[in-house]
């Protein structure tokens, strides 16, 4: 009979999550990417300029990362929720520009996974850094939000 603790855990990473795996998206950039959709509660945000807006380009590059988890876990039940971002965001893309982000996992470490990724829109180089990813079980995830929520006073 197995004992608790060995049930408590499933196994979050696939055996063909290994460090070396790599994945490449592409994303043409439209209007509703640049700067001023970023925040359009923000005066400020609406006012700058229509190009490619940094929050969004942190979002395509997790996306690149999710989807080369993706291909290598049971998914949805095993998903990924990003912890931490270190990018650079070096040149300007305008709509129209299609970037093709190149993501390399260099790191299992149990349910951590540490990807170094890069972006390029045809001309530039437009970003590259460090993202850090962590296996989550979606169901339990979730109901520890669940908790969360009815701790905090908006109920």
């Amino acid at each position: 009979m197995n004992s608790p603790s060995q049930n408590a855990t499933p196994s979050f990473c696939a055996p063909s999550l290994v460090a070396g795996l790599t994945h490449t998206l592409n994303f043409t950039v439209p209007e509703n990417k640049t700067v001023p959709h970023l925040y359009p509660e923000s005066e400020s945000f609406r006012e700058m300029p229509e190009v490619f807006a940094t929050g969004f380009m942190v979002g395509l590059m997790e996306w690149c990362c999710l989807e080369l988890v993706r291909l290598h876990q049971d998914w949805p039940q095993f998903q990924t929720v990003g912890t931490h971002v270190d990018f650079s965001h070096l040149a300007a893309t305008a709509p129209g520009m299609t970037i093709t982000v190149d993501a390399t996992l260099d790191l299992v470490e149990g349910r951590r996974l540490v990807f170094s990724v890069k972006a390029h829109d045809g001309v530039d180089l437009i970003s590259q850094g460090r993202h850090e990813r962590f296996l989550i079980d979606r169901a339990q995830f979730d109901q520890r939000l669940a908790r969360k929520r009815q701790k905090h006073p908006s109920g």
